[in-house]
């Protein structure tokens, strides 16, 4: 199913917060920061990262659990294929 989520505003936010840190890292290391530090700013990317992926997934699943489809049998049958696939991605 295509078409705007309920939470990719969110989504976004958190990348963008993600790409932030990303660069703070990035600028650490070619600065030669502390081991200790740099690692707590990429623990950080790791994290938002993360976040954002697993709302991005549930939303999805969310998202295709729409009662139209699952009222259709066939429809119903791509709908559980496509949140077991996505699901490996949590």
């Amino acid at each position: 199913m295509s078409g705007p989520h309920k939470h990719h505003d969110d989504v976004l936010k958190r990348l963008r917060r993600a790409a932030g840190h990303l660069e703070k890292v990035i600028a650490m290391i070619e600065e030669g920061k502390p081991c200790l530090d740099t690692s707590q700013q990429l623990h950080a990317v790791h994290k938002a990262v993360g976040n954002a992926k697993n709302l991005y997934v549930r939303d999805h699943i969310e998202h295709c659990m729409d009662p139209e489809a699952v009222g259709d049998l066939r429809k119903a049958q791509k709908v559980i294929e496509e949140i077991r696939e996505i699901s490996k991605y949590l």
